[in-house]
């Protein structure tokens, strides 16, 4: 009997079967052509879910109308009949693998940035104003308006050879703006009470089911608790979900809204919380709906989604992060590999590369975001090289596994005992643990591969003449930034990745020099051990992106655990009771038991140099060429590696 038979059983659902229980997530698409239509890209991207296994793919962000209710300039307008052949592309690509496309429909409300930089009226549930301009009650020949533009989408989508449509009824957009109790206070019959505050999103569903017929999956996707103190909670999700029942074929329970911080990084769960965090959400309306439900947020492993369907929380589990991750968990679950899935880290790399440069990539998985050309190496083919891969990190091991898979002949030495690189150090570190499952997985593969691994090696250019490459990949990495700072060198002064591994050396009262990632996440460590922790940073702000969700979930780490960060600060010296410092012209003083230094990284990049030379080929990778995070190091590895003997 298959441990998964729940989880991998198929599903009927209005007249259409689903081959198993994963869903992936409705997916915004954002690098399109110039011409704000699907492109290849596109086309690759969605293909590679439904190649991995899922039994819906669904296209998120799909917009209904364009005059009222489009958030971003370059998304795909279901009014557009020029985007119809680019949309049956992509659910041909879908469709051919055996999942069903689903196309997400949805209307931004009082938050189309887009319509309100073309200088058209917002519109909401009722008058107001919000940060992108001012708010007009919604008329009635707007409202009906957009209720038949769902329809017609709906109807559009169903041309272009999608199987379901998602209705976007959730995370504060125009549908859950209607449904907000705090939001929709009309005195008219699309407000106030419960069953005016559902009109809207019931009227949707009607029109879509006129335009589509009986025969065609509408799944409604929803706010099971707004996950904010002046939003509705469960309790209020709950009457809502009851309402949709026998309205909507699927309840799609998520949680949250997109326009307040906290509750962002609860719909999309930081790597501060625990796994299946939402999933109580889709089990409490479960309990009072008769209509297939799904769960998402922080699902990553199989064996939780056979309880979750198993036990009656959930009929399906829907993937996120995790399809990008990871695209072929379905199918890797269902073979028995399920020990090689790359489970999603939560590090929100994908959510920063999308936000900063609209493509997606992922920490783990460099295939992601660069589905047509991993597709055209696959059928490219290589020319046997002896190929050495000095370094063992991240970015060498990625860099020894494509390279082996390639065909040629690998050698990997790392000088330490241990694959793992720096990143080892963090592997304990409870919101780490997949960091550490990452690295232990990529060992794992490494062994069961034909990769020559050679630990405690450290790489002379006598090695490298005896071994006598075709090519080289330098993935040396780089040590801690040492900054001349007076005291430095005190029995009182700790490397982060020292402490990382020896925590209790710390101590009570710690003070961390550097509010980069490595400080802040240290920080946080030590806080959860107990540590009383005082961050100071050169610069007037931390040491991360504007735009990184990571970075606000950091943040709200450090307001729960009472970390004080202060910026704009020169440290001058180190003292054997704390620093001196001088902020704002003033000299300051930070006591503390011990001083930590995360002040960055410099790259081995003279040691790397000593090898140029030695091999026709040599590459310089990751933080050897220029500190890099881990999604650089994957990308680069994977694509150089793959790059080596090719054949044109």
């Amino acid at each position: 009997m298959n441990k998964f038979q729940n989880l991998l059983s198929p599903i009927e659902i209005a007249g259409t079967l689903f081959r198993n229980r994963i869903f992936a997530s409705p997916q915004g698409f954002y690098n399109v052509r110039q011409d704000h239509l699907p492109g290849i890209d596109e086309v690759a991207f969605y293909e590679r879910k439904a190649k991995g296994g899922f039994a819906s793919v669904c296209v998120g962000d799909l917009m209904v109308d364009d005059d009222t209710g489009t958030h971003y300039p370059w998304l795909i307008s279901l009014n557009n009949p020029d985007a119809l052949p680019g949309m049956a592309m992509v659910t041909s690509a879908v469709s051919r693998f055996g999942a069903v496309a689903s196309a997400e429909l949805s209307h931004a409300g009082m938050y189309s940035d887009t319509v309100a930089a073309r200088g058209l009226p917002l519109y909401g549930p009722v008058e107001r104003d919000v940060e992108i301009g001012h708010v007009y009650e919604m008329p009635e020949e707007i409202i009906y308006k957009i209720i038949e533009s769902f329809g017609r989408g709906a109807a559009y989508a169903k041309q272009a050879g999608f199987g379901m449509v998602t209705i976007h009824g959730g995370h504060g957009w125009l549908l859950s703006q209607f449904m907000s109790p705090m939001l929709n206070t009309r005195k008219d019959m699309w407000g106030g009470a419960l069953e005016n505050r559902m009109r809207l999103p019931l009227a949707v569903i009607e029109s879509i089911r006129r335009h589509v017929g009986p025969k065609f999956p509408i799944e409604f996707r929803m706010s099971g608790d707004e996950a904010d103190p002046n939003g509705y909670d469960i309790t209020e999700g709950i009457r809502l979900a009851k309402l949709l029942d026998g309205k909507a074929d699927i309840i799609h329970v998520s949680t949250g809204n997109h326009e307040i911080i906290y509750s962002t990084i609860i719909t999309h769960p930081s790597m501060f919380v625990p796994d299946n965090c939402n999933v109580k959400f889709a089990a409490e309306i479960k309990k009072h709906v008769k209509a297939p439900v799904t769960t998402v947020g922080a699902i990553s492993d199989p064996g939780e989604m056979e309880e979750i369907i198993a036990s009656g929380k959930a009929d399906i589990v829907v993937l996120g992060r995790q399809s990008l991750a990871d695209p072929d968990l379905p199918i890797k679950t269902a073979t028995g590999r399920e020990d090689e899935i790359q489970r999603c880290m939560r590090c929100m790399t994908c959510f920063s590369e999308t936000i900063d440069r609209r493509v997606y990539k992922c920490a783990i998985n460099p295939e992601t975001g660069n589905e047509v050309e991993v597709k055209t190496l696959s059928i490219t083919p290589a020319e046997k090289k002896k190929v050495l891969v000095i370094g063992g990190g991240p970015g060498g091991m990625q860099a020894a596994l494509t390279a082996s898979r390639r065909g040629h002949e690998v050698i990997l030495c790392e000088k330490r005992d241990r694959l793992g690189g720096v990143l080892l150090c963090e592997e304990k570190v409870p919101f780490k643990q997949k960091l550490g499952e990452y690295l232990a997985r990529q060992g794992k593969f490494l062994d069961k591969s034909s990769v020559d691994v050679r630990l405690n090696t450290e790489v002379t250019s006598q090695l490298v003449k005896d071994i006598a490459p075709e090519a080289i990949i330098a993935a040396m990495g780089a040590k801690p930034a040492v900054p001349p700072i007076k005291g430095i060198d005190g029995e009182n002064v700790l490397m982060a990745e020292d402490v990382y591994m020896h925590p209790a050396k710390a101590g009570k009262n710690v003070i961390i020099l550097g509010a980069g990632l490595v400080g802040l996440e240290l920080g946080i460590y030590l806080a959860q051990l107990g540590s009383r922790i005082t961050t100071l940073e050169m610069m007037d702000r931390t040491n991360m992106s504007p735009t990184s969700l990571h970075g606000v979930a950091i943040n709200e780490q450090n307001k729960q655990l009472g970390i004080n960060i202060y910026f704009s600060t020169c440290v001058k010296e180190i003292t054997d009771t704390g620093v001196i410092a001088e902020k704002g012209g003033k000299i300051v003083r930070y006591d503390g038991d011990c001083v930590i230094c995360a002040a960055g990284q410099i790259p081995l990049r003279k040691e790397a140099a000593e090898l140029i030379g030695l091999a026709p080929e040599f590459y310089q990778i990751g933080d050897c060429l220029s500190p890099r995070n881990i999604v650089s190091a994957t990308q680069e590895a994977y694509f150089t590696a793959s790059n080596i003997g090719r054949i044109l």
